[in-house]
């Protein structure tokens, strides 16, 4: 049984080595490596020992491989992720700043990274939680309206959403964040913001009030919201803990949000406190970060256990 579900975009990689290489100039890149934040996020899930499925699309080529061959070795349910016979896998490129800031260059809107294999909500059992990627909401549209419409249907058969917004303004266009969100907010029990995601969610600019803003919404329970080299706040709505971040050398940051929804999410399931969610969720964006590539660092149970002696 799959205890989390996840529907969005599978792509690939392909990275500038270094800080600072621009994305117009010849040059060396590396890669590909398998991603997608909700690629990322399930793949972490599977790897915390957790029932993991995602629902999404790849092209019937060595890039599609690359991501179903790594998602499938760590566990991952891949029964509904459609494989075109005509369309290659989406990519991404990407470069990294020293001030730590990232670009990327997406191929997605006319990929299988929009679609998905056809099912019927009946035949799935319902997971505890179905997550949902801000980023996979900005792609299409109509792969937006897809994603919420099966939101709802879960959260009809009793599972709990919970929700990254995962901004990513290179998709955004001329959209309004409101557009976008249509019932995802209506219907959450746990979201999981960066400070900037919660004023452009909520028009607050402070973070007292954007966190009550959130909990005006009559599903919301919990607030994890993400505060970088600050670590992270966890709100519910009779506590607020704060969780210092896990101190490393980090190589590659992309995928720590993700990494860091998984394991806030798996220690819900296991019943850990807020306080144990919050460390356990900040050990796993912290691993992540140690290795180049989106899903690369090495994250387990044992190693979240070492970094945090959460047990």
């Amino acid at each position: 049984m799959c205890e989390i579900w996840t529907m969005g975009e599978m792509l690939v990689e392909i990275m500038r080595p270094k800080a600072g290489m621009a994305l117009f100039a010849p040059g060396e890149f590396v890669g590909p490596f398998p991603s997608g934040a909700p690629a990322i996020f399930i793949d972490t899930v599977a790897r915390l020992n957790h029932g993991a499925g995602i629902m999404g699309g790849v092209g019937k080529d060595d890039f599609g491989k690359n991501i179903l061959d790594r998602l499938k070795k760590d566990g991952v349910n891949t029964d509904y992720v459609f494989e075109s016979e005509d369309e290659s896998t989406a990519v991404a490129f990407v470069t990294y700043f020293d001030d730590g800031s990232r670009k990327f260059i997406f191929h997605i809107g006319n990929t299988p990274a929009v679609k998905v294999k056809d099912f019927d909500i009946k035949d799935i059992k319902s997971p505890k939680f179905f997550h949902i990627m801000g980023c996979s909401l900005m792609v299409s549209e109509v792969f937006r309206k897809r994603i919420i419409k099966t939101a709802i249907s879960f959260a009809q058969t009793g599972a709990k959403i919970s929700f990254d917004p995962n901004i990513r303004t290179e998709l955004l266009g001329d959209r309004t964040v409101d557009e976008l969100l249509g019932d995802v907010m209506d219907n959450c029990s746990v979201i999981l913001p960066g400070i900037e995601e919660l004023r452009m969610i909520t028009g607050m600019d402070g973070i007292d009030d954007g966190i009550n803003k959130l909990f005006e919404y009559g599903n919301m329970e919990i607030v994890a919201l993400k505060k970088g080299s600050q670590g992270c706040t966890v709100y519910s709505r009779s506590q607020k803990i704060d969780c210092a971040p896990n101190k490393v050398d980090a190589v590659d940051p992309t995928g720590a949000g993700d990494c860091f929804d998984a394991a806030f999410l798996c220690g819900l399931l296991d019943d850990k406190s807020l306080r144990d969610c919050a460390r356990m969720a900040s050990a796993a964006g912290a691993l992540n970060t140690l290795k180049l590539g989106p899903m690369e660092g090495d994250i387990s149970i044992e190693n979240l256990n070492k970094l945090t002696g959460v047990e």
